[in-house]
């Protein structure tokens, strides 16, 4: 194969070229036409405002559509056009889409893009404002096809047809009965291969996966996951089918979950954008930093204690950053796994233990490992570049080892067990978990460190 079939063409500068030629709107129209929308997206950034203006009307409010939904901030783009223009473009998207790009606008000016929509997409659009941020049914769409039970097949291909026209999420068919109450599910090619003279009540799966419109997108995410479905029912308390999740949905809820959880691991109340102001930013801050400042203050105090270690022998201060990194780190990998695993509501106090067990065992098999490392390379060090005795030198570095070890140990346990007791009183762990193990495990460190040097070092081999 050659070199420049190798390179992956640009079509965002192909558009570009294209939009800036002498073109007329019909063979404009035509070239645009074979391109997706995500690349005409990249390509409309790069316009200027009037150029984006006189392109408005030649793609159209349905295309335009489309094309927004691939715009992190299409209010700005929005913003170019008429209001009774805008209720438009917005009319022709999913009904999810729809509230997202309402969002970016003030309260206001959202309510009256609402009013001009038809009573449909306002109803649509209303039903998903409704909802919290942290409810599936906030990110549901009204995009789906849904038939009735007793239909034949033949009813049923001509249903689909005619919904086709208006939702294009048509993988997964959804059935309910003449009450409206979710009955099944059947896969489009399963509808299509059917004989005439065959039962739609065949095909229909009746125990098809659905989630509920209030329930918590953090509680079910792993289950949504896991079917890996195209689209999974979101049904009311009553078992009406009111809207879906699609695939799309799922990747980026996962994403915003990522988020969250990483921002929470960090000590802070949600993620953070640019656009937020400083005191927002100090809000979420803030407080865990008053709370480890205390604690911080606790762990110098410990080290305050045992001055009298650093004034006998001094060089052990060299070795005490290598310690805490290193509980840190091991605590910081117990937590992650814990917190993982603390996502299954059905985990019993069997599997707890055995799971705090497991990590106090992985971390002493580690810290074994690296305890003999350390032995050898800190030992080598004192000795031959200090320089100080060989007994003196591996004394200092046999502490320095074993104190690695079981301050690898002991937060390995802290890891796990402070997760475990904050899901416990119904705290969220990772919020909860993050900053506090970093501290936790700094004092661990230091005690284990310190405290094994005055044992071993100067009360049993009275170094000096």
């Amino acid at each position: 194969m050659t070199k420049e079939m190798n390179v992956k063409p640009n079509y965002a500068e192909e558009l570009l070229e294209i939009l800036h030629s002498s073109l007329s709107n019909e063979e404009l129209l035509d070239r645009l036409s074979d391109y997706h929308e995500n690349d005409i997206a990249d390509a409309l950034s790069q316009l200027t405002e009037d150029e984006r203006k006189k392109l408005y009307p030649v793609l159209g409010a349905e295309r335009l559509a489309e094309i927004f939904t691939y715009i992190d901030d299409p209010d700005e783009y929005l913003k170019e056009l008429d209001l009774d223009k805008v209720a438009k473009v917005i009319s022709y998207m999913d009904s999810d889409d729809a509230v997202d790009v309402l969002d970016e606008f003030d309260d206001s000016t959202q309510e009256k893009l609402v009013e001009m929509l038809d009573e449909e997409a306002s109803h649509d659009i209303r039903m998903i404002q409704s909802y919290e941020d942290d409810e599936i049914g906030s990110k549901m769409t009204t995009n789906f096809i849904v038939i009735y039970h007793d239909l034949t097949i033949r009813q049923a291909m001509r249903e689909l047809v005619r919904q086709a026209g208006d939702n294009d999420n048509i993988s997964t068919v959804y059935v309910v009965d003449r009450k409206d109450v979710f009955y099944g599910a059947i896969d489009l090619k399963d509808l299509i291969i059917a004989r005439e003279r065959d039962s739609l009540d065949d095909i229909i799966s009746t125990s098809y996966p659905y989630v509920t419109d209030h329930e918590k997108i953090s509680d079910c995410i792993e289950d949504i996951k896991d079917y890996a479905e195209d689209s999974i029912p979101v049904l009311t308390d009553k078992k009406m089918l009111i809207g879906v999740i699609t695939s799309q949905d799922i990747v980026e809820v996962v994403d915003d979950e990522m988020g969250d959880d990483y921002a929470k691991l960090a000590g802070l109340t949600a993620e953070e954008d640019l656009n937020e102001t400083t005191k927002e930013s100090m809000k979420k801050r803030l407080p865990w930093l008053v709370v480890l400042l205390f604690l911080g203050i606790g762990v110098s105090s410990v080290v305050g204690v045992f001055e009298t270690v650093v004034a006998t022998l001094p060089i052990v201060m060299a070795f005490q950053s290598l310690i805490l990194d290193m509980a840190g780190n091991v605590g910081t990998q117990s937590l992650a796994v814990t917190i993982r695993v603390l996502m299954d509501e059905n985990l019993t106090g069997a599997q707890k233990l055995h799971l705090a067990i497991k990590e106090m065992r992985v971390g002493f098999m580690n810290g074994l490992v690296l305890g003999t490392v350390s032995f050898l390379l800190v030992g080598c060090y004192i000795w031959l570049l200090k320089p100080n005795p060989a007994n003196h030198a591996f004394l200092i570095s046999g502490c320095v080892g074993f104190s690695l070890m079981a301050a690898m140990v002991i937060s390995s346990l802290v890891g796990t067990l402070i997760p475990m007791f904050f899901h416990k009183i119904k705290v969220d762990p990772a919020v909860a978990s993050g900053p506090l193990i970093t501290t936790v495990n700094d004092l661990v460190a230091v005690i284990t460190y310190y405290g094994l040097a005055w044992i071993l070092l100067i009360q049993t081999f009275h170094l000096a």
